[in-house]
């Protein structure tokens, strides 16, 4: 198993780790079923009022889709396949509270989870990038849900300079993408503490407000997604392209603001 499931049946909070750290967390198919399960049965399970998701270890939170993962695409730009559009909790019409503990790198295909969590905490260590454009490939879903956590301005850097940019979680906590900063190590025992307030109020106020701030959202998010396939098909280079480019990074360091 590649995600692990606690329930504190005391507290109400449910813990949803990320356990794949020798390959950063990263997304492979068998791990997107398995967070599917997890969402769709944390809906039926009246004793987890509110949900933590973290990463296993302390290098990444998630670094996305693993570049393993084979997912076969049909021959047309309309019928496009990405397993990670029904990774997230409210792709799965979950709406319990979710809240975020991120420690190390969160990237990439790591924005469709934390773009449907209500909030992020962060340890002092953790770096947020995305590289898709680096690599020849459009950042489209992950910008529509970043656009609607960030300034408009910060969103743009962080996904047109790909992997020469870091943003620290610093940083991230100034602009708004993380709601609250703690020790390296710490961002778990924060989030734990902020979803037990959460879990001890009336369940049904808790998740008529978590849709209702959804709701506010949800006609721009889908408007982007509808864009999404288009874009991707028409500016992303094709597959052997993107794996030259991958293969042939700079080994410089990424600069950290």
């Amino acid at each position: 198993m590649s995600v692990r499931l606690d329930i504190d049946k005391d507290t109400g909070v449910a813990v949803v780790t990320l356990d794949r750290p020798a390959r950063l967390n990263a997304l492979d198919l068998e791990t997107v079923r398995e967070l599917q399960h997890v969402w769709r049965a944390l809906r039926f399970d009246d004793s987890a009022r509110a949900v933590v998701l973290t990463g296993a270890g302390q290098r990444a939170f998630s670094t996305g889709l693993d570049r393993d993962a084979v997912v076969p695409q049909p021959p047309s730009p309309y019928m496009q396949d990405d397993p990670l559009l029904t990774v997230g909790p409210k792709a799965n019409d979950l709406w319990k509270p979710v809240v975020a503990a991120v420690e190390g790198m969160a990237c990439g295909g790591a924005f469709y989870l934390l773009g449907e969590c209500e909030f992020i905490v962060a340890g002092a260590d953790a770096v947020f990038f995305d590289p898709h454009t680096t690599y020849g490939m459009v950042s489209a879903y992950e910008s529509v849900l970043l656009a609607q956590r960030m300034p408009y301005g910060e969103v743009a850097r962080m996904m047109l300079m790909g992997t020469a940019e870091r943003i620290s979680a610093r940083r991230a906590f100034d602009v708004g993408l993380v709601s609250e900063l703690t020790h390296t190590g710490a961002a778990l025992e924060a989030a734990t503490t902020c979803a037990t307030v959460i879990a001890g109020y009336p369940a049904a106020g808790i998740q008529g407000t978590v849709r209702a701030l959804w709701a506010a959202k949800e006609t721009a998010r889908t408007t982007g997604f509808a864009q999404a396939p288009h874009l991707i098909s028409l500016g992303n280079l094709p597959s052997e392209e993107q794996a030259r480019l991958f293969t042939g990074r700079s080994p410089q360091q990424p600069r950290t603001r």
